[in-house]
């Protein structure tokens, strides 16, 4: 038994310090327990409530810490390690917009089943899409059970909770063959011409299509070697460009020349040396990005954002015009439906299922980690030939035959 300065016998897991101090010392449930205290009467008390709430499953230490607290211990633990470097703010920032806004100062003990529900019935009225209410949930799902694993709560609140199922399907953007020859005339004298006839002839991100090196484009094999991808983003208010690895390991991938392919980046890099000479040293293209396929007219690189506004440039020409044609020729107008890069990607892989090629041959040319995607893009096209082909049964039996 141990004993205090005095010789005199201590409770077990207790001792006296030579500075009077007494200590308390144990291990329950992988939990250590360490106090002090000059008062005895007062430290055996902590030390017995301290023991029993070890007994049942909970760390003092962590018992007081708030969701906010936890998600940045459980996220740079458990995520950060295995997850890309320009995935950390975007998870960070969608936690901080939803369950960090609105119950992040609560202690993690303290948090409900109701609790949790709440921030989901919020994101909802606030009228969140359902695909962000289940992808917030199951991120705080994973955080939570982590902390039951470490012994912080007992029960993972975030069960049994009601999700509301999306009201309206939102439909993939796809370009018929009339669409992409309108949009592609239209671009015919753009900067970007060669940079979207790839995109229609490759079906590539957009990120890949801005990361693409000249040293990835193979014309004795006559392909292109996908091996990185343009980010973009802002982190704490400061604008970050880098070179990354391709959004999965199946984006890793080679792409045959099909198409006006080998003729587009054979313009494209006689356009580019030109613009280089004129330049001179206000090329902007320097360092890792010395060697990109496309830039912009200055040289630097191609984000989303400059995709995204030459698209709506050329949809708003494409519509200004047939406003015209059609007064002109007293029509009703047919206006371009309106368009985002990542459509032109969907519509190359539907041109791929209506010249019948096999499924598997898609996704492995699309980089798609998951079959799934590719077949819904699949049942979606094919939905489209049904319709089709139902409009000219109909009209078959429906038609009066002549007498």
């Amino acid at each position: 038994m141990p004993k205090d300065l005095k010789g005199k016998e201590l409770p077990k897991g207790i001792y006296q310090r030579k500075d009077g101090r007494y200590e308390a010392r144990a291990l329950m449930n992988g939990i250590k327990i360490q106090l002090y205290n000059f008062n005895l009467k007062e430290l055996k008390a902590e030390f017995e409530k301290r023991k029993e709430e070890a007994k049942q499953g909970v760390d003092k230490k962590l018992s007081n810490i708030t969701l906010d607290e936890w998600f940045e211990e459980w996220f740079t633990r458990y995520k950060v390690p295995k997850i890309k470097e320009t995935s950390i703010n975007p998870m960070k920032t969608k936690y901080r917009a939803n369950f960090g806004r609105l119950i992040g100062n609560m202690k993690v003990a303290d948090i409900r089943n109701m609790d949790i529900q709440d921030v989901i019935n919020t994101m909802q009225r606030e009228g969140k899409a359902t695909s962000s209410m289940r992808d917030a949930l199951g991120r705080i799902r994973e955080c939570l059970e982590s902390a039951k694993n470490n012994r912080i709560i007992s029960e993972n609140p975030c069960f049994d909770i009601t999700v509301p199922w999306e009201n309206v399907t939102k439909e993939r953007r796809f370009l018929s063959q009339e669409e992409q020859n309108r949009f592609l005339k239209q671009v015919e004298n753009n900067w970007y011409k060669e940079m979207f006839y790839i995109m229609f002839l490759t079906g590539m991100r957009i990120g890949e299509v801005g990361g693409l090196k000249w040293e990835d484009v193979d014309f004795k094999n006559k392909c292109i070697n996908i091996n990185r991808s343009l980010s973009c983003q802002y982190e704490s208010g400061v604008k970050t460009v880098r070179l990354i690895a391709p959004k999965t390991h199946n984006s890793y991938r080679k792409i045959p020349f099909m198409g006006e392919a080998e003729e587009m980046f054979l313009s494209q890099k006689k356009k580019q040396e030109k613009i280089k000479r004129e330049l001179g040293k206000r090329y902007r293209s320097d360092g890792e990005f010395s060697d990109l396929v496309f830039v912009t007219s200055m040289g630097s690189p191609v984000f989303r954002h400059h995709a995204e506004k030459e698209v709506k440039k050329v949809v708003k020409a494409i519509n200004e015009q047939e406003a015209f044609d059609s007064v002109r020729e007293q029509r009703e107008p047919h206006y371009f439906e309106d368009l985002y890069p990542h459509a032109i990607r969907h519509t190359f892989c539907s041109r791929c299922f209506q010249l019948n090629m096999n499924p598997k041959v898609v996704q492995k040319l699309m980089g798609h980690q998951h079959y799934s995607t590719t077949i819904d893009i699949y049942t979606h096209v094919m939905q489209d030939d049904i319709d089709s082909e139902v409009c000219k049964l109909e009209s078959a039996i429906f038609t009066t035959p002549e007498e």
